[in-house]
């Protein structure tokens, strides 16, 4: 039980993510959220790959691992992320974490024509069930017309979001295959801890932290160069950013409860369990912010809404049974 447990507490943590970030980026903006969330990202993971390998970078990583991982990077943290943070300046974190359901059907189509994985009948059923919890929460009857609920920009930008996280695992899963290979090819025992790093951890839960540096390398230059492009200002916003300290704090707590607890408590509750029911439990986090979001923003939640985050965390989670 202790794997359920953990990966329990990995939505927990990924819907706690979400409530800091919707506050952090109504504050600041996506562009200075992001790329000073991925800053502190990429120290945190430098900080963590020096005690796990004992070398502050990916160590055995070839050219093709790095192509691959920062192709992801391109699409998974600069696109996804920050049409992330822009839905939720738009509909919230609540509605934003639900379009990222989208995330599975994506990821099984994606994968389906680069990797050629087979895609079961459930999962063809999972895709339906997901699409029909999302439109069961954002469609609205008035005077006998159907429309959306919500703003149609944080639509498309959660949508996106959630898309683009799908591709970006699809090519992540790339990348780390050639990881393996150039592990391999290095003569590396995955089993064995690397010489010279301060904690003994086998290689191959260190692996993952190096490809994770890799994406937010790419990420941290990504939005650095987006900030300078559309924003002519964009000294005085980091600024600005660095000085709020409500929302400085909030972006700590998303980037502390995100790519640090999160992802290292996602590695650990799948030694403890099954990737399916690990991959089930994590996509709890649409239902779980329900609650939280609502107390906290005082948002108004209907029964449909909620009946629709359940459906569609159902669809998600029927790509993993």
């Amino acid at each position: 039980m202790i794997g359920e447990f953990i990966a329990l507490g990995v939505a927990v943590s990924w819907t706690a993510t979400a409530l800091f970030a919707e506050v952090a980026s109504k504050r600041m903006g996506s562009l200075p959220l992001n790329t000073i969330r991925m800053t502190m990202s990429l120290a945190l993971l430098v900080l963590t790959l020096w005690l796990t390998m004992g070398r502050p970078y990916p160590l055995y990583a070839d050219g093709q691992t790095w192509l691959w991982l920062l192709l992801s990077g391109v699409v998974g943290y600069v696109i996804g992320d920050y049409c992330l943070m822009q839905g939720y300046i738009y509909i919230g974190s609540r509605f934003g974490q639900l379009f990222m359901t989208l995330s599975a059907p994506t990821a099984a189509v994606v994968g389906r024509l680069m990797l050629g994985e087979s895609m079961r009948p459930l999962a063809i059923v999972g895709m339906v069930v997901t699409l029909g919890g999302i439109a069961m929460s954002i469609l609205s009857k008035k005077d006998d017309q159907v429309g959306f609920s919500l703003p149609r920009k944080g639509i498309f930008f959660a949508a996106m979001a959630g898309i683009c996280q799908g591709m970006g695992l699809v090519l992540s899963k790339v990348g780390l295959q050639h990881y393996d290979a150039a592990i391999a090819a290095a003569g590396a025992d995955t089993a064995m801890a690397v010489d010279g790093a301060p904690v003994g951890l086998p290689l191959y839960l260190s692996v993952p932290f190096a490809a994770t540096m890799i994406r937010a390398t790419i990420g941290l230059c990504g939005f650095f160069l987006l900030l300078r492009v559309f924003d002519r200002d964009w000294k005085g916003k980091l600024s600005h950013a660095v000085h709020d300290r409500k929302a400085m704090w909030c972006l700590v707590g998303a980037t502390v409860f995100g790519p640090f607890v999160g992802v290292s408590a996602s590695l650990l509750a799948t030694q403890y369990t099954s990737t399916g029911i690990a991959q089930t439990l994590f996509a709890l986090t649409p239902v779980l912010i329900i609650a939280p979001a609502a107390w906290l923003f005082k948002q108004k939640v209907t029964a449909r809404e909620v009946i629709g985050a359940v459906v569609s965390v159902i669809g998600a989670a029927l790509f993993f049974i």
